[in-house]
């Protein structure tokens, strides 16, 4: 049985949980993790898409005085979250690049006056000097730093957001302003990491004693299908087949670049149906406006990239369907777990160009492309070693070499660079040093998957680490099982 000093914590974390959501109770382990944070603990959480994260980090944020940073790699997914807060009356806010300079500064006057319990941001909004030096500030009170959708500091090795790789350095940075006795715990929340990434999560991070809750995406209600395609027109008939049937229910059709969602609306409506592009070029107003749209069933799917669905809410998806498949599986796992929140059935189709790339290479082009830009951008790195100088401050080596901060990130990736701060690296001259070569296991993983003979979930939790859940299992409702 717990102390009363443990049981208090979550009983008034219970209450608030029903007074400002409305519901009775935590869903496990939502409150094992409330008390985690509430306890001042860092821990890494993952959580299938849908299984109310983002509660599990707000609750303790607002249960306790100073502020929670929650770092954020989308601007739709900070305006949704933070949106859900200021409609409850909750004390939160946003900065990104893109916000009128009136709000901004608004938001950085209540954060200076600690009047924010979360404040939701980006890595390089963080790292930006007129934020750090607020947030640096002795009489700033800090609680936690919370990454969400952490898996974004792996997923594409380090060049996709090379400043997650500066965040390990945040914390003490941080305390070395704070009065003493000050503490900041670190959370970091995804979906989908592997084993692996797990371990980069926790080392980037410099995580501590950390606590670990891990949940299969096993979704017993998701049923699973690969489809091969031997031409790209037989690719549009297998959509066209596929949604005509389920024209009046709600989903989702992801493809790769902002082109290909734009080039596809086109098509779909030239087949009468009523549908939108949604990606990152998008303004926060059209952005808005679709996903309203969508999630008031005014248009029944809507047509993207990666970009669309973190942190929106609507359990009722009864289908997705990549039109191309992802390059990796963290992404294909985050982007299938938008389907069948509510429990009921769902349906989850990909569609494969033939697998030897002859007749129809686009799907093979697409992943070599990644490949071989991936390629470059270490090959670069390996240059940029050579002309920079042994310790340094960021700032400086962007001014000179414009390209530096992918390559930064890939040299602290491959452990011949270390962050001394958030600002200042050094670099490590051991002679055994090994060259960072890219990691391209991940997109291997992929190509496995979609070729994949045997049930396809016993894949995807064995890719995931849950070796357990993955023993003898046939989950018989996907394409290989049936």
């Amino acid at each position: 049985m717990d102390s009363p000093s443990q049981t208090t914590p979550l009983n008034a974390a219970r209450a608030a949980f029903q007074k400002i959501w409305g519901y009775d109770n935590f869903r496990p382990p939502q409150g094992e993790i409330v008390n985690s944070l509430l306890a001042g603990k860092d821990a890494i959480i993952v959580m299938p898409t849908g299984g109310g994260k983002s509660i599990c980090f707000q609750l303790p944020a607002l249960l306790q005085t100073g502020l929670t940073l929650v770092i954020s790699p989308l601007v739709a997914l900070m305006e949704n979250q933070v949106q859900e807060l200021h409609d409850r009356n909750l004390p939160a806010s946003l900065l990104h690049s893109q916000l009128p300079p009136q709000q901004r500064m608004q938001t950085m006057q209540l954060l200076q006056q600690n009047k924010l319990r979360l404040l939701y941001l980006s890595p390089e909004t963080l790292l930006s000097k007129p934020v750090w030096e607020i947030v640096s500030k002795p009489q700033v009170k800090i609680n936690g730093l919370i990454l969400d959708e952490a898996h974004c500091l792996v997923q594409w090795g380090d060049t996709f957001r090379p400043d997650y790789r500066r965040l390990g350095t945040v914390r003490s940075a941080l305390l070395k302003n704070k009065p003493a006795g000050s503490k900041i715990a670190i959370a970091a929340f995804t979906a989908t990491a592997n084993p692996q990434a797990q371990q980069t999560i926790k080392n980037v991070l410099q995580l501590q004693k950390t606590q670990e809750f891990l949940l299969s995406p096993y979704r017993e209600n998701l049923h699973l299908q690969v489809k091969t395609v031997w031409t790209p027109r037989g690719r549009k008939q297998q959509l066209l087949k596929f949604i005509q049937v389920r024209s009046n229910e709600s989903g989702l059709i992801y493809v790769r670049t902002r082109k290909d969602s734009e080039k596809l609306v086109e098509l779909l409506e030239d087949e009468g149906y009523k549908t939108a592009a949604y990606h990152a070029g998008l303004s926060s107003d059209a952005r808005r406006k679709i996903e309203k749209a969508w999630l008031n069933g005014e248009i029944k799917f809507v047509t993207c990239t990666c970009a669309f669905g973190m942190g929106i809410n609507k359990p009722d998806v009864r289908w997705v369907v990549h039109f191309q498949a992802p390059l990796l599986l963290s992404e294909y796992i985050q982007e299938i777990g938008r389907g069948g929140r509510d429990g009921k059935p769902a349906f989850a189709l990909t569609l494969i160009s033939e697998p030897t790339g002859l007749l129809y290479p686009d799907d093979k082009q697409r992943g070599e492309f990644f490949q071989d830009k991936l390629r470059s951008q270490y090959r670069e790195a390996q240059q940029l070693i050579k002309n920079l100088p042994v310790k340094g401050e960021i700032a400086a080596v962007a001014r000179e070499f414009p390209e530096s901060a992918i390559a930064l990130a890939i040299l602290h990736g491959s452990g011949q660079l270390q962050w001394e701060d958030p600002f200042h690296y050094a670099i490590n001259k051991s002679p055994q040093q090994k060259t960072a070569k890219p990691d391209l296991s991940a997109a291997q993983e992929m190509v496995k998957y979609l070729k994949h003979k045997q049930c396809r979930w016993q894949f995807l939790l064995q890719a995931f680490g849950f070796t357990k859940e993955a023993q003898g299992m046939r989950c018989g409702h996907c394409d290989n099982c049936r």
